[in-house]
């Protein structure tokens, strides 16, 4: 039989093993104690569903708790609500957000570019991981909001780094909206709409920037200093003019040695087709240089040719920084205007056009390939005309790296 009194916390404490007692305050919130003296609190009332009243534990240890949550159960019992399945709510709905945190939903979105084979999934992997996952990574993907999404673009446009902004911005509006479109992640809209690139970060312009003969001196002494693998790598891509992940995800058997030519395969090049690269004296003698793994066979790499070397954001920061250092040595106060390593393409593409290579060949030069009818019945590769260009490149690079010394004018003779 229980007893039926104004349950105080000494009471509870001082509550006899083997009764119940019955609180006066919150009605059906009892306490019993068990014959080993183990208190539990429970509320006796008809649950929905049920024609009679039950009795139920909760989850409270002490009595200020118990009267807060019996008090909560009524309210939800009173709405219709089982206060058994809103618990199971709230615990799988804390479960999704700790499952769906931005982390993971990026983890998820990477590996589904790379499963189909996007040929820009290796740059939108570094993007994220170095630009969103820092600062949201653990952050229920559901709870960013639109203001989360201006602030970061914000920040990356005040670097500045307004090109950068444009593409974390486009990259962040793909990510969510895949993950809308799985409709697992509990999203039903995207902090990105309604975001305006043009008006945050200002308009996309194309990019202009080509170095100067004096960058690309500074250029080939910093990546010496750099060494293997990012200054070989850095020295490939200004040698041949080819794109970044086409340089960085070379492996050695894309290369005939014999006939001199490297061959990126269609799936690794922007086309829907390989790529034809002739291998000058210089560039096969930057190859020669490189180490070969047994366990790997990427030719630029930091794991032994398992994986190829991936940690551009950091390797060109230092490059960035001996560049400043070599220019300097010359001229005191001497500037680096930014650049990223696309722009090496646009350099190398400049002077092809300054040594009187014709367009179509230097176009050829740098992967671009040919449009319209030509492409359809002009099946020549143009691999020697190629060839002569990228040597004319490389030997104006030799020049510019290694200038000649100025003419020494010998003293006047005694009259």
């Amino acid at each position: 039989m229980s007893k039926l009194v104004k349950l105080t916390a000494r009471g509870v404490e001082a509550a006899a093993k083997g009764t119940e007692v019955r609180d006066t305050e919150i009605r059906g919130l009892r306490l019993r104690v068990s014959p080993k003296g183990l208190r539990t609190f429970i509320l006796v009332t008809r649950y929905p569903g049920q024609k009679n009243a039950s009795r139920r534990s909760l989850q409270a240890t002490n009595l200020k708790d118990a009267r807060e949550e019996a008090a909560e159960w009524k309210r939800l019992v009173r709405r219709g609500v089982d206060p058994h399945e809103e618990e199971e709510r709230k615990k799988r709905a804390v479960l999704r957000k700790r499952m769906n945190t931005f982390l993971s939903v990026a983890e998820a979105y990477i590996a589904d570019l790379h499963r189909r084979q996007l040929r820009t999934a290796d740059v939108a992997e570094q993007q994220i991981r170095r630009e969103l996952v820092p600062p949201w990574g653990e952050l229920p993907i559901a709870d960013i909001t639109r203001a989360d999404v201006i602030t970061l673009v914000q920040a990356i446009r005040d670097r500045p780094a307004p090109y950068s902004a444009h593409n974390v911005l486009s990259h962040c509006r793909a990510l969510f909206d895949w993950a809308i479109n799985l409709d697992s992640y509990g999203l039903e809209a995207s902090p990105c709409d309604h975001v305006k690139p043009g008006k945050l970060i200002g308009q996309k312009r194309p990019r202009q920037r080509v170095l100067t003969d004096d960058e690309i001196r500074a250029f080939w002494r910093a990546t010496d200093r750099l060494g293997y693998p990012y200054g070989h790598l850095f020295r490939m891509l200004l040698l041949t003019g080819q794109r970044r992940t086409e340089v960085s995800d070379a492996r050695w058997p894309e290369f005939n040695f014999e006939s001199k030519v490297w061959t990126v395969p269609a799936e690794r090049f922007k086309s829907d087709s390989e790529n034809i690269v002739p291998l000058t004296a210089d560039v096969l003698g930057l190859l020669c240089a490189l180490p070969r793994f047994k366990s790997g066979d990427y030719l630029f790499s930091a794991s032994f040719g398992k994986a190829p070397a991936d940690d551009f954001f950091r390797r060109k920061t230092q490059l960035d920084a001996l560049m400043l250092e070599e220019l300097r040595k010359v001229d005191g106060e001497a500037t680096l205007p930014p650049f990223v390593l696309h722009d090496l393409r646009r350099t190398v593409r400049t002077r092809l056009s300054s040594l009187r290579v014709p367009d179509h060949i230097a176009e050829m030069v740098i992967g671009h390939g040919r449009r319209g009818l030509q492409r359809v019945y002009d099946q020549h590769k143009f691999v020697e005309e190629m060839r002569e260009a990228l040597e004319a490149w490389n030997a104006r690079v030799r020049a510019i790296v290694n200038p000649p010394p100025a003419n020494v004018v010998p003293p006047a003779g005694r009259a």
